[in-house]
């Protein structure tokens, strides 16, 4: 165990687990602070001189320098103003194991694994593309397909025995029909107290979400299916949550037998599939209707949710929704 996980230790023997994470976090935030002031200075370059060159009877060749090579991507700034994230979406989706304690955990859109080594129960990955190059420390089935694929497959999620979905983190085509489909194809295998997240729904300007990409860090139209959720399911509690780089959505209160977004798909299916460019909402950009992440994570609501879901009750739940809603400012 290196210094930092031995004094870790020693904190949270002394403090409680709850407060050596919130030093932790804000030690990460200080961290990357500090290496993104570093990353923008320019560096100075001490003067060379170079000793005169010897005459030689012939003139030297002269070699040509390669031509630069050119960004793929178009700089995404200037970024509508917004409060500064104080967590990362991959931190928000650590403090929702911890807090939820999930028993069976699905990622649509795994990559290299990096969200997946937060899981430690049964999980599920599905990526057409996938290249794990992170430790992963959890008994979990790769998919290698796209989510329609997966999901129109004979009884998709038999690697998790018949217990409901706990956790759910859609990330994968940054395209709003898509992640609109991953939501209710996902929805009928959830719990009554699962929850999903949702990356990439807060664009910082009308570049980052277009459905063609132009801009390195990129949400494409995502955000369309938080006003389609609002819109068509005033039943769900949907929080936007103020996470670098490009917001996360975290949304509770699913019904298994609710039918309603996949009867409304076709009449949506005009405005997920408007050309760009794209025009989000002000205050998607701006953030001023998102919450920060430690406020949602500090909710009492995780420990009563997870006692309700352990006891195998379905009742008692419409206080906490209502007490998640009120987190909104």
């Amino acid at each position: 165990m290196g210094i930092r996980g031995t004094v870790g230790s020693m904190l949270e023997s002394a403090i409680g687990r709850e407060r050596t994470d919130r030093i932790r976090q804000a030690e990460r935030r200080a961290r990357n602070a500090l290496a993104k002031r570093l990353a923008m200075e320019e560096p100075t370059k001490p003067v060379v001189r170079k000793p005169a060159a010897k005459p030689s009877a012939a003139p030297a060749a002269r070699k040509s320098r390669p031509a630069a090579k050119p960004s793929r991507w178009q700089p995404s700034d200037p970024f509508v103003p917004h409060p500064e994230p104080m967590m990362t979406r991959h931190e928000l989706l650590e403090g929702l194991h911890k807090k939820t304690r999930p028993r069976t955990y699905l990622e649509i859109g795994i990559r290299t694994g990096r969200s997946m080594v937060l899981s430690r129960c049964r999980s599920i990955g599905v990526d057409p593309l996938f290249k794990i190059d992170n430790p992963i420390h959890c008994d979990v089935q790769l998919i290698k397909a796209t989510s329609d694929d997966f999901f129109a497959g004979d009884e998709p999620l038999a690697h998790f025995d018949g217990v409901p979905v706990d956790l759910v983190f859609i990330d994968g085509m940054h395209l709003s029909d898509f992640a609109l489909r991953d939501f209710i194809n996902i929805e009928p295998f959830m719990a009554d107290t699962g929850v999903v997240v949702i990356d990439d729904v807060l664009p910082r300007n009308g570049l980052e979400s277009a459905r063609d990409r132009k801009t390195e860090p990129w949400t494409g139209d995502v955000y369309k299916v938080v006003e389609i959720l609002r819109r068509r399911r005033p039943d769900l509690v949907v929080l936007l949550v103020n996470t670098a780089p490009t917001g996360t959505a975290v949304i509770v209160g699913v019904h298994q037998a609710s039918t309603i977004l996949k009867d409304a798909y076709p009449e949506e299916e005009p405005y997920l599939l408007r050309p760009d460019p794209q025009t989000p909402p002000q205050e998607y950009m701006d953030r001023s209707i998102s919450i920060e992440p430690d406020v949602l994570l500090e909710s009492p609501v995780w420990e009563q949710l997870v006692a309700i879901r352990d006891s195998g009750a379905s009742a008692g739940l419409s206080p906490l929704w209502a007490e998640l809603r009120s987190l909104v400012r």
